[in-house]
Formats: C-alpha cells, structure tokens, sequence
C-alpha cells in the first residue's frame, strides 16, 4: 500500500486537525503495545474501582454462531448493575454522553440505559497484531484532496498510538474485523408519531481490502447490499467501492423501475442516504463514514463512559419486541462502562455541511466510533448516531452489524439491520473476487 493516494503538497510542519504530520511513533513507544498497552492501543490496566477490568487477550467462549444459525450471548449469565433514566441521571452525568442525556430528557418515562458489568472481549489473531505493531512506526498521517489519509500501514489500525484526531478516525474506518461478512436483517424508519415501518428487507455484503495481503487499488471498504422487501422496493441494489482516496471512490444504484444501473454523483458527507428513507446522512453509516476534508478533527481525551456494548442479545430478539418509543427499547440493550477516545470534528473554514460540529466517542479496545452527537449551525443537538458492537468470537473480533440515528428536532429516527427472525444473520466467511462489486454484477442480478 505504497501509493494509495494523490496527496497535496505539504510541509512536516503542517498543522494537522488537533496535532502534528508525523511518520509514526518511535521504536521505544511502539513497544508499549507489548507492555502497558494492549496490541491495538487500549490501556491493559483496570480502571481505578476495577469498574473497567484489566484486559487480558483471552479467547471468549460461546461469542459464535450455534446449530439454529443465531450468534450466541457469551454473557447471558449477567444482570443489570443498575438503570440511569432521567429521574437519576444527574448522579451519572459525567459518564453519559450528551446524546444519550438528550434522549432521556425528551422521551423521560420510557428511555433509560441498563448497566451491566463490563467485559473486555477484543482479540485478535498474532499476526494482526505483529502488523498493528509495524503500523505504529511506518504509517503516517498526510493531506491530500480528500482529507488526511494513512500512508505506509498495511492491515488494520494504521495508528495505535495516535496523536491527532484524524488518526483515531481512521482506525474505526480500518478497525479489525472480518475480511468478507454477509448479514441479512430488516431496516427500520420510525415515524414521527412513533410508528416502525420496515423499509428494507436486505442483505448486506461487505469485503475490506486493506486486511487482505495486498491492496493495489488502495480501497478500504466493498460493500453490497441487496433488497428483497417491501415489496415496492425489492430487486433494488447499492454497490460501493470506497478508497482511500475518496475521489477515487464509486457508488451505484440498481433501481427497478428504470431496470439500469446508474452511478450515484456525490455519495459523501451530508447527502442523505437512499437505503434510509433521507433520515442517515451518507457520513452517519455506523456512526461515521467517508472523508475526513469537510472538519477539523481534534481529540478532546479519553474518558470512561457508559456505552452500549456486547448486546449479542439483540441478534436473537424479535424484531417488534424490539420497538421501541422511537429507540430501541432499552430492555434489550446491554451498556457497559468503557474508556473512549472523545474526538471533535468541527467544519473547516469555506466547506459546507448541515452538522456544523460533531462529537465522536470510539472505543479504546477496538476502535469502533459507538456513538456521537451531531450539532447544527446554531448549536443545537439535532442528531445522535449510535451502533451496537457484538461479540464474534470464531473471528475473533468484535463486530458492529446494527447501528442507528436518532433524528432530535425532526422526530423521526432510522434503525439498520434488526436480525432476530433471520436464521443465519450475521456470518464472517472467505474473502470473494472483488470483480462482485462491481456494476456489471448488479445488472446481471437486476430483475423486475
């Protein structure tokens, strides 16, 4: 992965969204990731109350998929510490982000977060971890067209040890995970007036070449989904090639009516996203996708907070005992206390977006961004994306199928990927030919 973008001329003096260009950290900070550090960055101690248990790599049981084709709960065993809602949650506050405060204040008698205790499952195999490691010395961080990119990494997680915002970024768009997924679930718009309405019955596949042994293309992420449901949209499909440089990145559509393939102008950013009736931004995709030009990105710190986690559960749970009052309903989502990285993306001067600032939380063990807050011109919270990191333990890692926004000043809100009565949900399998995802592939599928 020598040349994965154009990039702009800079100096190394460079001002760079919260830090500094640089070309890695030093040999002997590296080696942090075999001492106080875990391999992929996180803090290997407890926290001060033992609250957040040390981390100790070790391979969780029973996280697989059993006979009956459903992902199983490793932590079934467990209950509630205790529940924060409106009524207690000023003794909380300081663990709570700002998006799930705003949602107990507005919907007071019905959302509320049950805790329980926290587990450390994020593992992976050696040689992830010997190419994180390698990653913490060659991989930079450079500006380009596009936003700042990673250069010199291969595999997961270019930046381990980060010491800008935009690098904490990009090891949630290059976290580890599966190299090939195929999962099958039902979308869901919840209305104003509080009504679920299914609008896609859709299976998704997803390849990520950066964790295959070469990359000449220099993409990141292949996606495809394909809809079976409702029936005024079945046949319809989306193919995306996402690189990292984004310029170089190409979206299609499959539209039944039209029985073509047409290539979608500017799939970025604050476009509104056509699998999610316009309610998620194309950015908002499990919580943020895309480039990184249009913000400034600085990391505010690193802070414990409650964050919904290991929620296994909700892969085996009926999708109406899900619904909830425009969330999903709280007895069904498991939270936990964990350390996350607190990252600020604020508009750069002369670029355009309807989230003037967003605040991002990703978790320090994997990486994943596990929820954020989104704010207008005007500073008002309007949105609040969040997804549901699962346990997958045959991989292993920690996976996040299910993700949602929740629309504050419209009312409305948008679920992805409820799997309950889908047999086999949510399966890592061998990498395939990338030549399926390509337009050609959908126009031989299309039909209707």
């Amino acid at each position: 992965m020598k040349t994965i973008c154009r990039y702009l001329a800079v100096a190394l003096a460079a001002h760079l969204a919260g830090g500094m260009a640089h070309a890695g950290v030093s040999a002997d900070e590296a080696a942090q990731l075999k001492s106080t550090l875990t391999p992929f960055g996180a803090e290997r101690a407890a926290n001060k109350d033992g609250s957040i248990p040390a981390w100790t790599g070790a391979a969780v049981a029973n996280g697989d998929i059993g006979a009956d084709g459903r992902r199983k709960d490793p932590f079934s065993a467990d209950k509630p510490l205790f529940s924060v809602s409106a009524k207690n949650m000023a003794q909380y506050a300081d663990r709570l982000t700002e998006g799930t405060k705003a949602l107990m204040k507005k919907f007071p008698d019905t959302f509320r977060i049950d805790v329980y205790p926290t587990h450390r499952p994020a593992h992976a195999p050696q040689a992830i971890y010997d190419a994180v490691a390698k990653n913490a010395v060659n991989a930079k961080i450079v500006e380009a067209s596009v936003g700042w990119v990673p250069q010199g990494s291969q595999g997961p997680i270019p930046f381990p040890i980060p010491k800008a915002g935009v690098e904490v970024v990009w090891n949630h768009l290059m976290n580890w995970r599966p190299t090939y997924a195929r999962q099958a679930g039902r979308d869901y718009q919840v209305t104003e007036d509080g009504q679920w309405v299914m609008i896609g019955d859709v299976t998704v596949e997803s390849m990520f070449p950066y964790l295959l042994p070469s990359n000449p293309t220099g993409e990141y992420l292949l996606v495809r989904q394909q809809t079976f449901g409702p029936a005024m949209r079945a046949g319809e499909s989306i193919t995306g090639r996402l690189a990292i440089d984004d310029d170089k990145s190409q979206t299609w559509v499959y539209l039944t009516g039209q029985r073509r393939v047409r290539k979608l102008p500017n799939p970025c950013c604050d476009t509104p996203g056509p699998f999610a009736a316009g309610i998620a931004s194309m950015d908002e995709v499990n919580v943020f996708n895309g480039r990184t030009n249009r913000f400034d990105w600085k990391i505010v710190g690193k802070k414990e907070m409650y964050i919904p986690y290991n929620t296994n559960r909700m892969l085996a749970t009926k999708d109406s005992e899900l619904f909830g009052q425009k969330f999903v309903k709280p007895d069904h989502v498991r939270w936990e206390l964990h350390r996350v990285w607190v990252v600020d993306a604020t508009l750069r001067a002369g670029q355009r977006h309807t989230s003037a600032k967003s605040r991002y939380y990703f978790d320090e063990d994997t990486w994943l961004a596990v929820a954020a807050e989104r704010y207008d011109a005007a500073g008002t919270l309007t949105r609040v994306p969040m997804q549901f990191p699962v346990v997958a333990s045959e991989v292993p890692a920690i996976i996040a199928p299910m993700w949602g926004v929740y629309d504050l000043l419209g009312g409305s809100s948008f679920v992805a990927q409820f799997m309950g009565e889908k047999k086999d949900p949510v399966r890592a399998m061998p990498p395939i030919k990338d030549s399926g995802f390509t337009p050609d592939v959908m126009a031989g599928e299309g039909i209707r």
